[in-house]
Order: C-alpha cells, then sequence, then structure tokens
C-alpha cells in the first residue's frame, strides 16, 4: 500500500526537489532579475513616469521589459557638471 492516498502519489514526481542544476538557474536567474529590476524602477521613478513603474512591478519578464526600458524606451536625461548646471 502507498504512503500516500492516489490522488496525492499522482501528483508527486511534479512536487520533488529541483535537481543540482535547477537550484543554481534559479539563483542566477532571480539575480538577474532583481538587479534589471531595481536598475529599471530607480529610472522610471526618477523621471516621473508613474505608468512604466507599475508595468515595471507588475510584469516579470526575467529581465528582457527592464532593459528594453532603460536602453530603448527611458527619457534621457541632460548630464550636469559638478556645479549643476546642464552641459551641452
Amino acid at each position: 500500500m502507498d504512503a500516500y492516498p492516489q490522488y496525492i502519489s499522482r501528483f508527486l514526481p511534479v512536487c520533488q526537489p529541483l535537481p543540482e542544476i535547477g537550484v543554481w538557474l534559479f539563483a542566477i536567474l532571480f539575480a538577474w532579475s532583481i538587479i534589471w529590476k531595481g536598475a529599471a524602477l530607480w529610472r522610471a521613478a526618477r523621471n516621473n513616469q508613474m505608468y512604466w513603474f507599475v508595468a515595471l512591478i507588475l510584469v516579470n519578464t526575467v529581465g528582457i521589459l527592464e532593459i528594453l526600458y532603460i536602453y530603448v524606451f527611458a527619457k534621457k536625461r541632460p548630464e550636469t557638471g559638478a556645479s549643476g548646471s546642464i552641459i551641452k
């Protein structure tokens, strides 16, 4: 006799722990995503882009949307010198 009822033991293969490579892959993807999400959220907040900020928080694309936002869609801020004046 099984240790679990039939309706539970049917789903146990799905619930098995991840193999060693899966844990490392998950950890790397998690770190990658958090770094890019933090940078994109910071940029959206500094640019006062509320809709982008909300979209970046709600949508998880493992860094793809965040990278696109930073390099394609974000407003470019003018560079300032040491005295705070805008450099042209």
